[in-house]
């Protein structure tokens, strides 16, 4: 018994000494590394994804990301695992079943591009990458130098097809009838183009480029869709961004983007502050054909204007994970938006034959604005078991005042006085429902409630009398219902995408000072179709159609808009009608090596355009005309262009990218009008234009590593119905240099480095009088801005990674083929 014992108690402790060297064993880790390469290129990727789970199961049990050079070391624990090794728009490697028992090196693993996404093409950059899908075109926004310290608008001029002109108006492929959406829904501002100064350049995730939109899609803007997206984070953990930027004429702005992740919610925030000074000047020479007796032959009018904007954009966001499958987001968003606009305006009067002497007159014009808008946002997503089968339910509520105050002094005719008080409220109801169907196969549906309110209250004294022409309160109301299907499915090497919109609109104009009230009530089909049919791995041909409108809005209908000079006068029509468009694009898509080509054939007939006239309006400041500018409807329009853009990597420190767009406009139409004799006049509107624009971006990385950038663009002669506009060459420089190990960078960027960046047009008016017609405009003089940027817990170029299934899907914003 005792022998027995012994040899229990001996077993025992063997088997506790084997058990605690098991332990031992399977705590002591080794390690698994190698390096990932670009398989053409033989670049190195960085950031690749390495994850390491155990056969059979999903569970991750170690993973990491690769460093600059490529490499990466992950420690694991011996057994048997997969391992899986990738990166967005390339196929992934994966080692199934590797027995780990000692340091593992894989060696250089080679990922290769995934041609096989016919409707999603990825180029590759350090600067803006671009995705290339069925019905859009996607700028992730990289780190391109021009823009730092900058603003949404500087991000858009650098996009290809996109232009932003001196007054901050922006247009796609030439035409300036676009929506610009912010996180996908329209923006509360009354006058966007000032809202996208307000938001800092690094505010941005990604921008949309929608030339030829889909039923899913609001029917808004006859030339497409321009969608900002804003950062939300999605790195785990506390992370962020900060920017401080300081330039000449005098710019000071400090921005920042941060969030905070773990698995039950995502808080996240982009803040903005800055101080502009935008000193600009116009000059218009009016040359009188046949003057009027004691009217002068010529007249030089010169403007300085002053900018000073201080404005704040502020948003906060929480994203809860309710569960696996259900996320619900709540943004609230803030901008304040404080202006002094100082414009000198100087008359130069010339006589010639009458009275041979000359006289000058100014006008001073100090304006005061303040804009403030607070906006929220309620997005509920539902996923369900089946990948993209998912339901979007967002609410969003805003509100937008604008009060501006303008004092005139006028050396001739005295003090005028305007005020301009503004006030918008919308409100918008979206449901969006997607189901795949079979295989490759996607079936969406959706509603659309779009509710705007806009007062705008106008008030104009001269000399301390109330001008009564001018003295109006416009009422804008616009209901907006509307429902979309839309079904898409691949089929060998074609994919199509098939769909239906149907939108009901009422609308209101009421002018209550002139007892004048307009109500328009219309209802539209908007269909859309692409096909798309893979010639080869690398190439690919598309064919769109869609069909959309554009709303007159703002200024366009509102009879007084801008009377900082009293002889040309800018007048809204509350008249007008909207302009319906169709629209077609034949496109071409080839990848081969290092180039990546997309071409496009589009053609545009719209009917019901704007189109400005100049009117004389018979009134006279001290013998000169006033020359009154306002929208009309025209007939038809028929706009016809070719673009290509062009992705060129020669080395890995030399990157180009290039866009250019050629295009014709031809303008259909008679304009019938009673003038000032009570005689009816008629003008003809047809007009034959061509006109082009290019655009060069430039990134080289030189010794010690000093990053370069060029960015040169181009707008060529434009002809219209009563004279021409004239081309615009500009040029942007921007040298970076990290600094702190790559957690900061220092960046000098020059804006418009020939101070060339000018608005210019000719214009010849024949009756009453015969008037030829020179100006130009520079909104923005030549602009020097250094920046810092600090990152904290974030890589220099990290591309937020999106889950799995939103890779895969596309987000599930549109069908994919």
């Amino acid at each position: 018994m005792k022998k027995l014992k012994s040899v229990l108690i001996g077993l025992l402790f063997i088997s506790s000494i084997l058990s605690f060297a098991q332990g031992k064993l399977q705590t002591a880790k080794i390690k698994v590394s190698g390096k990932v390469i670009e398989k053409v290129s033989k670049q190195t990727l960085e950031y690749a994804t390495i994850t390491i789970t155990q056969p059979n199961l999903p569970k991750t049990i170690s993973g990491g990301v690769t460093n600059p050079k490529g490499e990466f070391v992950i420690e694991v624990a011996p057994g048997v695992y997969d391992i899986r090794i990738e990166f967005i728009s390339f196929k992934p490697i994966i080692f199934k079943e590797r027995n780990l028992t000692t340091n593992t090196n894989l060696g250089q693993i080679a990922l290769e591009e995934d041609a096989t996404q016919l409707n999603e093409v990825m180029v590759r950059a350090e600067s803006t990458t671009v995705s290339v899908k069925l019905d859009k075109k996607i700028y992730s926004v990289g780190n391109d130098l021009m823009v730092k310290g900058g603003t949404v608008s500087d991000v858009l001029d650098n996009i290809p097809s996109v232009s932003v002109d001196a007054e901050g108006a922006v247009s796609l492929r030439g035409n300036e009838s676009v929506t610009i959406l912010i996180d996908g829904k329209p923006s509360n501002a009354i006058n966007i183009n000032e809202a996208l100064r307000l938001i800092p350049a690094d505010a941005i995730d990604k921008v949309e480029v929608i030339t030829n939109p889909s039923a899913r899609y609001d029917a808004e803007g006859g030339a497409g869709i321009l969608n900002i997206v804003l950062k939300k984070g999605k790195n785990q953990g506390f992370n962020g961004t900060f920017i401080a930027a300081s330039g000449y004429p005098e710019t000071n702005s400090i921005s920042g983007t941060l969030n905070y992740k773990t698995k039950n919610f995502n808080l996240f925030t982009n803040q903005g502050y800055s101080y502009r000074n935008n000193p600009g000047n116009a000059r218009i020479e009016s040359e009188y054909l046949t003057p009027n007796v004691g009217s002068p032959d010529f007249i030089l009018e010169t403007r300085d204007n002053e900018r000073i904007n201080k404005g704040y954009n502020g948003n906060l966001g929480l994203e809860l994970y309710l569960n696996e499958s259900t996320s619900w987001t709540n943004t609230i968003n803030y901008r304040d938006s404080k202006k002094n606009d100082n414009n000198d305006v100087n008359y130069n009067n010339q006589f010639y034959a009458d009275t041979p002497s000359n006289y000058n007159r100014t006008r001073l014009n100090q304006g005061n604005s303040n804009e403030d808008g607070v906006e929220f946002r309620s997005s509920l997503q539902k996923k369900f078991k089946k990948d993209g089968h998912k339901l979007d339910v967002d609410v969003q509520i805003s509100t937008n005042d604008e009060n501006e105050y303008n004092s005139i002094l006028d050396s001739d005719s005295g003090n005028d006085v305007t005020q301009n008080i503004q006030k918008q409220d919308r409100q918008l109801y979206q449901l969006d429902y997607v189901l795949p169907i079979g295989e490759g196969g996607q079936f969406e549906a959706g509603y659309r409630g779009s509710f705007t309110n806009q007062l705008t209250d106008v008030t104009v004294f001269n000399n301390g009398v109330l001008n009564t022409n001018f003295t109006n309160e416009l009422e804008y109301i616009e209901n907006v219902n509307a429902f979309y299907t839309q079904y898409g499915f691949k089929k060998n090497k074609f994919s199509y995408l098939f769909g239906l919109r149907w939108e009901d609109s009422n609308i209101e104009v009421n002018q209550f000072t002139q007892n004048n009230f307009n109500n328009k009530k219309y209802n539209n089909f908007f269909p859309s179709a692409f096909v798309t049919y893979e010639l080869s791995e690398d190439s690919n041909l598309s064919l769109n159609y869609s069909r959309r409108i554009t709303r007159p809005r703002g200024r366009m209908i509102n009879p007084f808009s801008n009377y900082s000079s009293n002889i040309n006068i800018f007048q809204g029509n509350p008249d007008l009608d909207p302009a319906m468009t169709d629209a077609v694009d034949f496109g071409y898509l080839k990848k081969w090596g290092k180039f990546i080509l997309s071409t496009s054939i589009y053609t545009n007939k719209s009917t019901d355009v704007f189109q400005f006239a100049r009117i004389n309006s018979g009134d006279e400041v001290n013998g000169i005309p006033v020359i009154i500018s306002t929208p009309i409807n025209l007939a038809t329009e028929y706009r016809t262009g070719f673009e290509f853009n062009l992705n060129y990597s020669p080395y890995k420190w030399w990157k180009l990218n290039s866009n250019f767009n050629l295009f014709n406009v031809i303008t259909e139409g008679d304009y019938t009008y009673t003038d000032f004799n009570n005689q009816e006049v008629t003008q003809s509107f047809d007009n034959n234009a061509t006109t082009w624009s290019a655009k060069l971006n430039s990134k080289i990385t030189l010794p010690y590593a000093i990053d370069w950038q060029t960015n040169m663009n181009y707008n060529g002669d434009q002809k219209t119905a009563q004279g021409k506009m004239i081309g615009i060459f500009s040029m942007n420089l921007g040298f970076s240099k990290d600094v702190m190990k790559e957690k900061g960078t220092i960046a000098l960027g020059v804006s418009d480095v020939f101070n060339s960046r000018k608005m210019k047009s000719e214009t010849f008016l024949q009756t009453p009088q015969e008037v030829r017609t020179y100006s130009e405009m520079q909104f923005r003089q030549r602009q020097f801005t250094l920046s810092f940027t600090y990152r904290f817990n974030k890589p220099k170029n990290e591309k937020e990674r999106q889950p799995k299934r939103e890779m895969e899907n596309g987000g599930g914003d549109e069908f994919q083929g």
